[in-house]
């Protein structure tokens, strides 16, 4: 098991003047980091900030510059489709060796020993060399698709991926993935251990880097405001918990406070009687748990249903003249999770349960999976694959070369969706599980929204603009594993990346697992839809609040 639970806080780095971190170093009580952009070498003081460059006549030759290390005093590098050394000792002298050209771009670079690991994403693979001659020793595939940056640590190597949005944990030895976790940042660019002086504790950062959108005040137009973007980059720690027995990962969690609440406003003349309105209430998963649930603007009494909490507002009556306002505030522990489980873990499973036979294989929402179009798919997703996971795998591929995201004012069946190649979280979600529920993959919807993704927003009050909808997929034996519905289509025909399939992120708040979220009942029967809905009754408030951010074992940071 691996971990790392620390009790001390360590702080965000953010070197003065940097605008695009890539590779970093740790170095006695120093940091040294490239920014790619600007071709500085900077050495940063973790506990100030204070910045410094120390090639002040010679950034030129570091745009670009990807990937460092530093070994036996000399400082390594990857820059374009090489990698360079050279000697730290005269900054004014700044003559860089070339020790390996790769014809292809260069992006990372760890050293160990009398070993040099470089990755290039061009390539697909972690390059190993032998030290004193340049030669290659050997060479493993890449754990992922985008730009990768890695460092070493003992047997072990330790690789971040800009697009994956995860770090990922090598035997060094063999190149076999240990574990992964996701980042809580976008953009994951450079990481190294750091070893605090005093205490001697270990942590690992991870450097970010990325273009944020901001509302720029511009005296020159009228009105006067605009969207603009800035580089936003920084160094972060990343905590996380590897559970051998469960494979799953979990990193950096956040103690977050969510509310939703109904605000009753009929659109239309109505009159229901005995009304029970039934908002489902936070799951607890391995990834979420809740601490503490109250009641907003009115009480409720609460009920469970297959394990899922369902809280209960009951209303005599409810006409267009009513005014109320009623729902339900949470403060949950969200962490984000990366299970590891592999084709052969899935290659000799039990039989899918008898009792998720109808319940999880069967068109209980108008699937379409009666449909030629569909059936017809669900055939060409496979191919003549035996795996089950490489099933549920092929047919997440399969949609993401169909579809593309579009946002929509209401869900169509999966066969319109298909037809027509656009869909929304709904409709990408639709279309997955009919095709896995007749290739006998049991599925389920979950969801329900997502807290906005920027955990440096503390304490203030955080809407989000969807509400969201993904998957859960049950493997015998193994247990409920989730999948995104659509953020990972973000590259048009592929290679996608595989960061939520089966992982979350923090920001996602789990509720409704084999329940709606929202059902209304009237004198004991459900209201008809299609005379008046929910949407029509009421008016849904939904906000977050992030107030610390944790670490695994529950602790607080400051």
């Amino acid at each position: 098991m691996f971990s790392m639970n620390s009790d001390k806080s360590f702080k965000t780095i953010r070197p003065i003047a940097a605008t695009s971190i890539h590779g970093i170093v740790f170095l006695d009580d120093s940091l040294l980091a490239i920014d790619s952009k600007s071709g500085y070498l900077l050495k940063v003081d973790p506990q100030t900030n204070s910045t410094s460059i120390l090639n002040p006549q010679h950034w030129q030759e570091l745009i670009g510059a990807t990937g460092i290390a530093y070994a036996d005093g000399l400082l390594w590098f990857t820059s374009e489709d090489s990698v360079y050394f050279c000697s730290l000792e005269d900054p004014n002298n700044f003559k860089p060796s070339l020790f390996v050209r790769l014809y292809q771009p260069a992006n990372g670079i760890a050293i160990w020993e009398s070993t040099v690991y470089v990755a290039s994403q061009k390539t697909g693979y972690i390059h190993v060399y032998e030290k004193k001659t340049a030669k290659e020793i050997t060479r493993f595939h890449s754990p992922g698709i985008g730009l990768e940056n890695i460092t070493v640590k003992g047997e072990e190597l330790w690789i971040s991926d800009l697009t994956e949005q995860t770090v990922y944990c090598l035997e060094r030895a063999t190149g076999q993935i240990i574990f992964s976790v996701l980042t809580p940042f976008q953009c994951p660019t450079g990481l190294d251990f750091y070893t605090d002086p005093e205490t001697g504790e270990e942590v690992l950062y991870v450097a970010y880097s990325f273009s944020e959108p901001y509302v720029r005040d511009n005296p020159n137009i009228d009105p006067n405001y605009e969207l603009s973007y800035r580089n936003c980059t920084f160094i972060h720690p990343l905590y996380f918990y590897y559970d051998v027995q469960k494979k799953y990962a979990l990193s950096n969690g956040f103690l977050v406070e969510m509310s939703y609440v109904e605000e009753l406003e009929p659109l239309d003349p109505v009159e229901l009687e005995q009304v029970e309105w039934r908002i489902a209430l936070p799951a607890e998963t391995d990834r979420q748990k809740v601490r503490q649930i109250e009641a907003i603007g009115l009480p409720f009494t609460e009920e469970v249903k297959d394990g899922q909490r369902i809280a209960v507002f009951k209303f005599d009556k409810l006409t267009e003249k009513d005014r109320l306002i009623f729902g339900w505030r949470a403060v949950l522990e969200v962490w984000s999770i990366k299970y590891r489980l592999t084709p052969s873990d899935c290659e000799k499973i039990p039989p899918v349960p008898e009792e998720y036979l109808e319940r999880y294989l069967m068109d209980d929402d108008n699937l379409s999976m009666d449909t030629e179009i569909i059936k017809r798919a669900a055939v060409e997703a496979i191919g003549k694959e035996t795996n089950f996971l490489r099933k549920v795998h092929s047919i997440r591929n399969y949609v993401y070369d169909r579809l593309s995201y579009e946002i929509k004012p209401h869900i169509d069946t999966p066969e319109i969706a298909l037809r027509r190649g656009l869909g929304s979280c709904g409709e990408y979600l639709g279309v997955l599980l009919a095709l896995s529920r007749l290739n006998g993959i049991p599925c389920r919807t979950v969801g329900r929204y997502k807290c906005p993704a920027d955990p440096f927003l503390r304490g203030l009050p955080l809407e989000p603009q969807y509400n969201h909808v993904w998957m859960e997929f049950y493997v015998p034996g193994k247990g409920w594993l989730p999948m995104e519905s659509n953020p990972d289509d973000i590259i048009d025909g592929g290679p996608y990346p595989t960061r939520f399939f089966m992982g979350l992120a923090w920001f996602h708040a789990e509720m409704a697992k084999d329940v709606p979220f929202e059902r209304l009942l009237s004198n004991g029967l459900p209201v008809d839809k299609a005379q008046i809905s929910i949407g029509d009754l009421a008016l849904n408030h939904v906000q977050f609040t992030i107030l610390e951010e944790l670490k695994p074992g529950g602790s607080a940071l400051d």
